[in-house]
């Protein structure tokens, strides 16, 4: 493999339905930054049939240029299909970089285009840098400079890895929605359009859809949330979460909890917090009667402003916590709501 052949940021740009998945976003900002350390480019592929109009949209978002695989067998998500459109992609324009979303359908994608182009794939990044590896140069090994470092939450999200894949190309990783930001809007940009299309002959992979049925839910996505009140087992049980939707619903916001309270039956898991569940990054987030358990603390640490209630002054979470309150959340909560519903009266 000549990984000199290889140039360029590529990103998955996830859509369903013919809609742009905020993944897709979200990767292209990352790309970008990427792109400026390697003094490249980023192009975004986008796979689907009919799709060839979202490509103005990426290009708001920062894709220099806009790869599309249009064709009825890419209609819906089906494994197969979308595993050649994408190895296909790969090999034709050798991207040095490969990003996917973990979503449902990246991390059912990822895996399987990884090795069908003979690469590596690292799973459910949450930080993506471009230095050297060995991270420390070693006596008899060389140092490799430019490497995508990715790093991830490894053993149960005890410990984090820094992994690369310095001998292959290209270097691959999905990262987990909401870790990433995208950028601001680019009004008026215009895609490089180059459309691409292998070919497809279905065979015994390619499944037959015979219906789609879609979930309704009325649960909110909690990370488009600006203030996320956040429950753990301290709560003691689901009743409890009442004082919680009442401070929320003072503050316009919303309710989430840990995956604690999940595996309890309190919430259901579209609300859970952390590793396991979803990452967020709003502008204020309530820890109360949360622990802070490193897996929880990963799906929430970026937020802009973290405040703790805990009546366990030693509890982990006062450690990432900008404001902490030791106390009984069913006497702090009721009266935090009680003021605030005060202030508003007063304005």
């Amino acid at each position: 493999m000549n990984l000199e052949e290889y140039k360029g940021v590529f990103v998955f740009a996830q859509q369903v339905d013919n809609k742009l998945s905020g993944i897709a976003f979200e990767l292209l900002g990352k790309a970008k930054d990427l792109a400026k350390d390697l003094n490249t480019d980023v192009a975004a592929v986008l796979l689907g049939s009919g799709v060839k109009d979202l490509a103005d949209e990426l290009a708001a978002y920062g894709a220099d240029r806009v790869i599309v695989v249009d064709d009825p067998e890419l209609k819906d998500y089906r494994t197969e299909p979308y595993t050649h459109a994408l190895s296909s992609v790969i090999n034709e324009f050798k991207p040095e970089i490969m990003l996917v979303g973990a979503t449902a359908i990246g991390r059912d994608l990822g895996p399987r285009v990884s090795a069908r182009v003979a690469t590596g794939l690292t799973a459910d990044c949450t930080q993506l840098d471009i230095g050297d590896f060995p991270l420390v140069a070693k006596e008899g090994q060389e140092q490799k400079h430019n490497q995508l470092l990715m790093t991830r939450p490894a053993f149960g999200g005890n410990t984090i890895a820094t992994i690369a894949c310095p001998n292959n190309r290209p270097q691959m990783a999905t990262v987990r929605p909401g870790v990433m930001q995208k950028i601001e809007r680019i009004e008026g940009a215009k895609a490089n359009v180059v459309e691409y299309n292998p070919g497809f002959t279905p065979n015994n992979k390619y499944v037959e859809i015979l219906d789609v049925v879609k979930a309704v839910t009325d649960t909110v996505d909690i990370m488009d949330a600006k203030i996320l009140v956040s429950g753990g087992r301290g709560l003691g049980g689901p009743e409890n979460f009442k004082i919680l939707e009442d401070l929320a619903e003072a503050l316009g916001g919303e309710v989430s909890c840990s995956r604690a309270v999940v595996d309890s039956g309190w919430k259901p898991k579209d609300l859970q917090v952390g590793q396991t569940g979803k990452t967020v990054r709003p502008q204020v987030y309530f820890a109360i009667g949360i622990s802070g358990a490193i897996q929880h603390v990963a799906g929430m640490e970026e937020s802009d402003l973290i405040i703790a209630i805990n009546k366990d002054e030693t509890a982990p979470i006062f450690d990432v916590a900008d404001y902490g309150l030791v106390g009984d959340l069913n006497k702090v909560v009721p009266k935090l709501t009680e003021m605030i519903k005060a202030n508003k009266k007063a304005d």
